[in-house]
């Protein structure tokens, strides 16, 4: 298989090093590192991660502003927050933007890995805890006035499959890939497909907007 491309930024040095050491050593093949968000962007656009592990904190723009670019840049590309907050807002404002998946620093070397592969399969991956936070976050939108179905998607939008919509309600529930896989008896890459078919027809870009789609939906009860 081909190895996951990833690049990593980070302003502080030894631990941008031992990242990309960590991630080369578990077979991952690092493209870029970088210390500036800016010229992470523009690195990103000519290195073309499949991933990119990245800092909140840098020293000229934030890692908000960081994701915002990588997403224009790159549509495709998947963010892993990597980070010594883990404040509630901090979290937020990172998966507004586009990061799929928010990690603390304290995390154990051999959980990030298994993140950044996780990452790489389309799974969002968060600390323990702050999974719960980002679904709720997401209700409390659905609940409140003026919220936009689906974040862009059209009325009367394409009919879902039968299976769409059962794997669709365990992506609300904040399961993994692998947890629907097993819970329906499918294939990882089976549920794969069903997710990505259900982006395309629904017009979403990812599955931090999917699983939005379906709490505003009711389809997390």
């Amino acid at each position: 298989m081909t190895p996951v491309r990833v690049m990593v930024v980070d302003d502080h040095p030894m631990w941008r090093e031992g990242v990309a050491r960590d991630l080369t050593e578990a077979g991952f093949q690092v493209v870029a590192t970088s210390g500036e968000g800016r010229q992470a962007v523009r690195v990103a656009a000519a290195a073309r991660p499949d991933v990119v592990v990245l800092d909140l904190q840098l020293p000229d723009i934030s890692g908000v502003e960081v994701i915002l670019g990588l997403r224009a840049a790159l549509p495709d590309v998947r963010v892993l927050m990597l980070s010594a907050s883990g404040e509630q807002q901090s979290v937020l404002d990172a998966v507004k933007a586009g990061a799929t998946g928010y990690l603390v620093k304290s995390t154990a070397p051999a959980e990030f890995l298994d993140a950044v592969r996780r990452t790489a399969a389309g799974d969002p991956v968060f600390t323990p805890g702050l999974a719960g936070l980002v679904l709720g976050e997401y209700r409390r939108l659905a609940a409140g006035p003026g919220v936009e179905p689906g974040d862009g998607a059209e009325p009367g939008t394409p009919r879902l499959t039968d299976r769409e919509t059962e794997v669709l309600r365990l992506v609300a529930k904040g399961m993994s890939y692998k947890q629907i896989a097993q819970r329906l008896g499918l294939s990882h890459r089976t549920v794969q497909n069903h997710v990505q078919n259900t982006l395309g027809k629904l017009h979403l870009h990812n599955r931090v907007e999917l699983t939005r789609y379906a709490i505003e939906r009711g389809l997390d009860d």
